[in-house]
């Protein structure tokens, strides 16, 4: 299972679940060494289609770093942290998320759009 890891030491991502507010933006950055790259986009993807059919999920994009980066971001948009935190905690996501090799590493973070 892919090692996750807290962005903010300070408020990791299951303290963010606990936040009732939306809607949200969850950004993800995963380092997958460059042997992995494939076989990773392709369990992402079969997590992504599981996710576009949850409740409260909005949209997802995912990117790659330039230069032959090791690292890709997911940005996906949902309604609210409780869709997302039911979702993540589903049976079946998690047994796909099982399937993520441990030398993947994952940095989930959860966002708010702010006026600037």
């Amino acid at each position: 299972m892919a090692k996750l890891q807290s962005l903010d030491p300070i408020t990791p991502l299951f303290a963010q679940f606990q936040e009732r507010t939306g809607p949200i933006v969850l950004a993800n950055t995963f380092f997958v060494p460059k042997e992995r790259t494939e076989a990773f986009l392709a369990l992402f993807r079969r997590q992504a289609e599981f996710m576009k059919a949850q409740p409260g999920f909005v949209s997802l994009q995912m990117h790659q770093g330039t230069a032959d980066s090791q690292l890709l971001m997911n940005v996906a948009v949902w309604e609210s942290t409780e869709a997302l935190a039911t979702a993540f905690g589903n049976p079946e996501f998690q047994r796909m998320a099982a399937e993520s090799p441990d030398d993947v590493v994952s940095y989930p973070h959860i966002f708010e759009q702010i006026d600037v």
